[in-house]
């Protein structure tokens, strides 16, 4: 179906708990791929359907033990797991040193996550910058979105990486209590270099309880709320 790519530049800030959160309210069938080549946690921060933990040799390790050959779509769901509230993650290298294997990955990876044929595919991949071999799976997304915070420093940064960056948009890591402020002071900067500005809610106890207390609480929190409206414009913009 499509290829949804979160990144960031300086920090990284939340891309990992965007993503998930994304991926827990798409309104259409939808697997998280963990996809940054220094490292994730996916692994370790979210439980398994069973409760109990994720397995971190299955996911892209194991995926790329098996593909030098080639990747089929069909494929990847082999090397998924699911975890607490059903969601089909894939999951990703533990550590940086993993990627200096696997530089030839990221292209047919990016092929293979566009072509999945019964669901979207959001992929986190970090921090842009230290693995340019990521960019190879970037050209294959529908849509390519970098997040920030509102800071002056963040939105420098953003600025430059949009300037080497094919993104589509831009979301906004915003605090609550300025949140269509934060927007539109980012807006004002980049509006020119992206197609759209939106903004997920800054939420640290809604981020807790995506680490796997998933229920009522967590349903009406601050982070849910802004990514269920987020992923409703982003399905929209597509």
């Amino acid at each position: 179906m499509a290829l949804i790519v979160l990144a960031a530049d300086k920090g990284a800030p939340g891309v990992t708990t965007a993503a998930t959160a994304l991926a827990a309210v798409w309104p259409r069938p939808v697997l998280l791929a963990e996809c940054d080549p220094a490292g994730g946690d996916l692994a370790y921060r979210l439980p398994a359907a069973d409760g109990g933990v994720l397995n971190p040799g299955k996911g892209l390790l194991s995926l790329g033990a098996v593909a030098r050959r080639g990747i089929e779509p069909a494929q990847i769901h082999e090397h998924t797991q699911k975890i607490v509230g059903g969601l089909d993650v894939l999951a990703g290298l533990t550590h940086g040193e993993q990627a200096a294997g696997l530089t030839w990955l990221w292209g047919p990876l990016g092929r293979s996550l566009a072509g999945m044929p019964n669901a979207d595919v959001i992929a986190d991949c970090g921090r842009l910058g230290t693995y340019p071999q990521v960019n190879d799976l970037i050209n294959e997304a529908a849509t390519t979105v970098l997040l920030t915070r509102p800071s002056l420093d963040h939105v420098a940064h953003l600025r430059e990486r949009l300037s080497i960056t094919k993104a589509h948009g831009v979301v906004v890591i915003a605090n609550p209590r300025r949140y269509r402020a934060s927007i539109e002071e980012v807006r004002r900067v980049v509006a020119q270099n992206v197609k759209f500005v939106h903004g997920l809610a800054d939420d640290p106890k809604g981020a807790e309880l995506l680490r796997g207390q998933w229920g009522g609480r967590l349903d009406r929190s601050l982070l849910i709320r802004t990514a269920r409206d987020l992923a409703g414009r982003l399905v929209s913009y597509r």
